[in-house]
């Protein structure tokens, strides 16, 4: 923490511009006093502070008001650790004569900074400013201290809420714990420990809300070179990180490089590719859950300050795209490290020194503005920021929490190793709760399990998920090898779900999120899908089709199979008329009835109570109509469809709430054998 202020002192005391003649211009001493201080300054240079300071105590017994004795003084209690008495006596000197030294005020607003008095440091800072015959390099550093004096000041005086708790100490230990990253659900959080300088990753797991013993990760992601910065992925089957040195497998000091786990176990890490990795220094990647996209930060060509943060987006083939620098607003001449893109997609916090801020590495936040550019970082605020470096932080799903690291010592934090008396003041890691404006847009997720209705086998099926307002994809994945994925929905929009297995029935889910819902009850889904009866081929002949009008509807024989509810056809109010967002849907069956030519299908509408049964019975047989005939506007032979309108006769939820009348008005297929 006083890395710059020990450098700006050490200069000041020990290489001093202004002699004791200097000083006799002002008052003449006697030679016996000046005697006394020269040996003092002789003493200081061979590192006898001590007997220096004996000395330096008689000449101010003699002369009081002797400056440069004043403050050879003050350099020894300094570099004693009595930074109080140090800037006490700079304090009596400045009353003196404050035009004595003009680099005495720079140093004096440099300790009062440190010290936490920051208007005093503003404004001795700004008597330095106004004085002449300042090096250019050192009033850059004042004025960049300056701005970090005013913010401060301001800062402490409006703090945000703050209350660190720590994760407890079957995580911190004696050793030093940081950059925590969880999965999606909570369950699962990873971490890097360093022992004795070696850097591995740990796992806890999250028992009824307490965080397990942390274990080892274990091989092969952990060896015998140091594993830093990591992003596990939001359904925790990938863990993107760094590893440095590593020259087998490596492009340059430091490369990201992921790991994939399979039944199980972590398989070995691979090099995340050239495009991303240089011969220069990548590292702290962080992977969105949707996976198209990975942050990180780099020296690499082209970047504007000392570290820069970078994207790559996947390509269509599966190869990560040439990163691109985040531009100007977020990436200053100065230093960004450790990107966190939220889940929502729309906010990200990084650690910077460029940016306006408190001391060190500060902690911001951006988020993007309605046409996807980044806007103005903000500073997190104080206590959250201090003069310290801040590291790297991790928030929650819900926006509610956020997870750190630090080697601050709290006062009202229980549960860390900094509370033992024999701690060496490590970095653990807390959560707390984040203050309002500074949360991101709420996310919650869908976790399922996709297997065989019949059979219950688990399926290693496709899924797709929709934003049903753009009509575009939001995530398209596969489950794993036990039929399960986890994906996370930003609030503030409608999805699609379509589950697809060559052979079965799709099976689609609805989740409408454009109003805010209770993000403790994520969506926990057990999805089982029928399998397709296999029949003959279809007999193609030459000779021509007859002309089929669209209204024809043949009786099909009584269907075997369990209707498949389309959750995503939607009707305009109290009418047959199909809404643009179902056009999703109506495409699913479309290619389910063209990937199986003999396949025919019975649609079927069905109603809510509200209003009488005629008018019911109309609306169920129109809507259900309307499905076949998008089908047979866009290919699909009429013989092979059939609709049937149910009203009010089938409901499948109670009539006497809002939600189970929408459950009751709903179009489904049932396949014809």
């Amino acid at each position: 923490m006083y890395k710059n202020i020990i450098l700006i002192l050490v200069f000041f005391f020990n290489i001093q511009n202004i002699s004791a003649q200097a000083y006799e211009t002002k008052k003449t001493v006697s030679s016996k006093i000046l005697k006394n201080y020269n040996e003092a300054v002789n003493l200081i240079r061979k590192g006898d502070d001590k007997k220096a300071l004996q000395l330096l105590d008689k000449v101010l017994k003699k002369e009081p008001t002797f400056i440069d004795a004043k403050i050879e003084r003050s350099g020894i209690f300094y570099r004693e650790g009595d930074i109080a008495t140090s800037e006490k006596i700079l304090d009596e000197v400045v009353a003196v004569d404050p035009n004595y030294n003009n680099r005495l005020l720079y140093t004096l607003g440099t300790i009062k900074y440190y010290n936490d008095k920051y208007d005093e440091a503003a404004s001795l800072l700004k008597q330095f400013l106004k004085t002449d015959n300042i090096y250019k390099t050192t009033k850059v550093k004042a004025e960049k201290l300056l701005k970090k004096a005013e913010f401060a000041a301001l800062a402490v005086k409006n703090p945000v809420p703050f209350k660190p708790e720590a994760l407890g100490n079957l995580v911190n230990t004696y050793n030093s714990e940081y950059l925590p990253s969880i999965t999606a659900d909570g369950e699962l959080l990873i971490y890097t420990t360093r022992i004795w300088g070696q850097e591995d990753f740990y796992v806890s797991k999250n028992v009824d809300g307490v965080w397990q013993r942390g274990k080892p990760i274990g091989e092969p992601v952990n060896t015998e070179y140091n594993e830093g910065a990591q992003s596990i992925s939001a359904d925790g089957k990938m863990l993107v990180f760094t590893a440095c040195n590593r020259k087998d497998t490596g492009y340059g000091s430091c490369d990201i490089y992921y790991s994939e786990i399979k039944n199980g176990e972590w398989m070995r890490p691979r090099n995340i590719g050239k495009a991303i990795n240089t011969a220069g220094w990548e590292s702290q990647p962080c992977l969105t859950p949707d996976g198209k996209a990975i942050y990180f930060a780099s020296e690499r060509e082209g970047t504007k300050g000392s570290k820069d943060l970078w994207v790559s987006y996947k390509q269509e083939n599966g190869r990560w795209g040439k990163p691109k620098n985040l531009g100007d607003v977020i990436n200053t001449p100065d230093e960004e490290q450790s990107p966190f893109i939220h889940p929502d997609g729309q906010t990200l916090y990084f650690m910077s020194r460029g940016h306006e801020g408190m001391g060190g590495h500060d902690l911001f936040m951006s988020r993007k503005d309605a046409n996807g550019k980044w806007m103005k970082p903000v500073n997190l605020g104080y206590p959250i920021n201090t003069k310290a470096s801040e590291g790297s932080i991790f928030v929650s799903l819900d926006g509610k929490t956020a997870y750190f690291a630090t080697d601050r010592q709290e006062k009202g934090v229980e549960g860390s190793a900094f509370d033992k008396k024999d701690s060496n003041k490590n970095t653990d890691l807390y959560k707390f709760e984040l203050y309002e404006a500074a949360r991101p847009q709420p996310v919650t997720y869908v976790k399922a399990t996709v297997f065989d209705e019949i059979t219950k086998k688990r399926l290693k099926a496709k899924i797709d998920f929709v934003n049903l307002t753009t009509g575009k994809s939001h995530i398209s994945a596969v489950t794993d090898e036990n039929g399960e994925f986890l994906v996370c929905l930003p609030m503030g929009q409608n999805y699609a779900l379509n589950v697809n297995k060559k052979q079965y029935l799709f099976h689609s889910e609805n989740f409408e999120l454009t109003e805010l819902r209770d993000l403790e009850k994520p969506f926990i889904l057990k999805i089982g899908l029928q399998k397709i009866k296999i029949s003959s081929p279809l007999i193609v002949s030459n000779k021509p089709k007859p002309v089929q009008k669209p209204e024809e509807n043949k009786p099909l024989p009584l269907p075997k199979a369990k209707p498949i509810i389309l959750k995503n056809i939607f009707f305009e109010t109290a009418k047959a008329t199909l809404r643009p967002e179902s056009i999703t849907e109506l495409n699913q069956l479309k290619k389910l009835l063209e990937d199986n030519p003999t396949m025919k299908i019975q649609i079927n509408g069905h109603t809510d109570n509200v209003g009488s049964d005629s008018d019911n019975q109309l609306l169920s047989e129109n809507r259900a109509k309307a499905v076949r005939d998008y089908l047979i506007q866009n290919g699909i032979t009429s013989t092979r469809i059939s609709y049937k309108g149910y009203g009010e006769s089938q409901p499948i939820d109670t009539n006497d709430t809002s939600e189970g009348r929408q459950l009751n008005r709903r179009t489904e297929f049932i396949v014809i054998e």
